[in-house]
C-alpha cells in the first residue's frame, strides 16, 4: 500500500465523518421547528456510508479503494410527534402542530461518535506523517 493510499483512505473517512457531523448540526438546528402536516415536518437526517471496494465504486470525491464514501442521506423513520397548540398559526384544523422527530440525546451520541471517528482518522494521518519523517531521518544518517 502506498503512502498516497494511506492519506487518501484516511481523507475519505474524514470527509464522511464531516458530512455526518454537519447533518447532526442541521438536525439540532431544526429540532424546534413545527409544521402543519406530518409529511412536512422535519425529520432527522443520517448518512449511509459505503466502503469503496473496487475501482468502479470510486468517485472523484472518494477515489481510493479501501476508503469510504457517503452513499446517500436518509430521513429517520420515527414519526414526528404532534402537539396540541391551537394558538399556533401553523396548527391544523384540529389544533395540532407537528414537531420535528429530532431526539437531542441521539444527536449528541451521533456527534460524539463522529467526532471520535474523525479524531481517529486524524491520528492515522499524523502517525503516517511521523513515520515518513522518521524514515527520512534514518536515511540521512
Amino acid at each position: 500500500m502506498s503512502l498516497d493510499n494511506i492519506f487518501g483512505i484516511a481523507g475519505t473517512a474524514l470527509n464522511a465523518q464531516l458530512t455526518r457531523m454537519n447533518l447532526t448540526a442541521s438536525n439540532l438546528a431544526n429540532q424546534g421547528t413545527v409544521n402543519t402536516t406530518e409529511a412536512e415536518a422535519f425529520r432527522a437526517k443520517r448518512p449511509v456510508f459505503k466502503a469503496i471496494l473496487s475501482g468502479e465504486m470510486a468517485t472523484p470525491g472518494a477515489p481510493y479503494i479501501g476508503g469510504v464514501k457517503v452513499d446517500t442521506i436518509v430521513d429517520t423513520i420515527n414519526p414526528p410527534p404532534k402537539k396540541y397548540d391551537p394558538s399556533s398559526p401553523l396548527a391544523d384544523e384540529k389544533g395540532y402542530v407537528y414537531m420535528s422527530n429530532v431526539n437531542e440525546v441521539t444527536e449528541m451520541v451521533e456527534m460524539m461518535a463522529s467526532a471520535r471517528a474523525y479524531q481517529n482518522n486524524v491520528e492515522v494521518v499524523n502517525t503516517a506523517r511521523r513515520l515518513i519523517m522518521r524514515t527520512l531521518e534514518i536515511t540521512k544518517a
